[in-house]
């Protein structure tokens, strides 16, 4: 054919012609054994689909391990205790907390996101290690590379202080940082967490100096704090409810635009001319990425059934919290926006973990 080269190869008609030739040089036998083979991997492509289809039914067929990167006593804990038990019960397996603290949550999300994405390790997270500490440092993981399940809880935060501190008021907290620059320490769950990052907020609104001291999670920074070891918290609200009522904590002001109904006394940072001193603690059911869809939905089925259960919209109720469930794109969306939140944060007050 004019304007088709030699060196064309299998291109157009004298292509084709070539092939054909070659099949015809293959012999029956030849060519039967492609047929077979073609025929093989067909019947395959059904067959793969239903097992895993089987096994998505037959999910799960032993104990469910839930990772909780803090220390026990925590709110991510006490949620993550509260998920696990009614979960499992939706499950008919038992889901098994286990506390992997350290890193500001980054230690325990880690081992979460390098298990095998078959849906038995899962990690129950506030936004710290997801949100906050990409911000502060390079980690194995990017906030895209995890596996976002569903929301399981939404809880206040609140600004305490010892009771015995003579401080009784968020100005008289201010007003003491002011006289005594960089001699206020706060604690925190771990640097990049939420309480480090809405307390450095808070730092930059209020224009005051304060040292950080990071610890392994919320329950050993609340200790430090009645020790006296550190000045103030701002922290969730669930662990300070036994504490104040007890008459150890005094909650200044919830960090908030609205009030909480368990605390009607209690003032919000809005009220107090700080409208942008916020901080709603969004905790959600993360895992590797690859999960199968089935799978997945069931995790998503047994938390719906968890944060249905009357005892713990009860316990979020109880401290002016939501118990709620969100589809996984709702939920990364979410983590993307609170990420860049705290890059702001971390950006306008240069913080980093030296």
């Amino acid at each position: 054919m004019a304007g088709v080269p030699e060196h064309a190869g299998d291109v157009g008609l004298t292509g084709r012609m070539r092939r054909i030739g070659r099949m015809g040089r293959m012999g029956a036998a030849g060519r039967l054994g492609m047929v077979a083979l073609a025929a093989l991997a067909l019947a395959s492509l059904p067959a793969t689909a239903t097992a895993a289809a089987a096994e998505a039914d037959t999910w799960p067929t032993r104990p469910l391990r839930l990772i909780v990167p803090y220390a026990p006593g925590g709110p991510t804990d006490i949620i993550g205790r509260l998920v696990a038990r009614f979960a499992g019960e939706a499950l008919g397996k038992p889901v098994v907390v286990d506390n992997r603290a350290g890193a500001g949550g980054t230690i325990g999300l880690s081992q979460a996101l390098q298990a095998e994405p078959d849906g038995y390790t899962l990690a129950l997270v506030a936004p710290g290690p997801i949100a906050g500490m990409p911000n502060l440092m390079k980690l194995p993981y990017a906030p895209d590379d995890v596996g976002y399940l569903t929301l399981a809880a939404r809880t206040p935060s609140v600004i305490v202080v010892r009771s015995q501190s003579g401080i009784d008021t968020l100005a008289a907290l201010i007003e003491q940082a002011r006289q005594h620059p960089g001699t206020m320490n706060y604690g925190s769950a771990g640097a990049g967490t939420t309480p480090h990052l809405g307390a450095e907020l808070f730092k930059q609104e209020a224009k005051i100096d304060l040292v950080h001291v990071p610890y392994k999670g919320a329950a050993p920074a609340l200790a430090a704090l009645m020790a006296g070891d550190v000045q103030m918290m701002m922290v969730d609200l669930l662990p300070v409810i036994p504490l104040a009522a007890s008459g150890r904590l005094k909650i200044l002001a919830v960090v908030s635009d609205r009030r909480v109904p368990g605390l009607p006394n209690v003032p919000t940072t809005a009220e107090l001319g700080f409208p942008g001193v916020l901080m709603d603690a969004n905790y959600g059911i993360v895992g590797p990425k690859g999960i199968a869809s089935e799978v997945q939905a069931r995790i998503v089925e047994a938390v719906r059934h968890a944060v249905a259960r009357p005892e713990m919209q009860a316990e979020m109720a109880r401290i002016g919290g939501t118990a709620l469930t969100s589809t996984p794109a709702a939920y990364r969306d979410m983590t993307r926006v609170e990420f860049e939140r705290w890059k702001r944060v971390v950006d306008k007050g240069r913080i980093t973990l030296n």
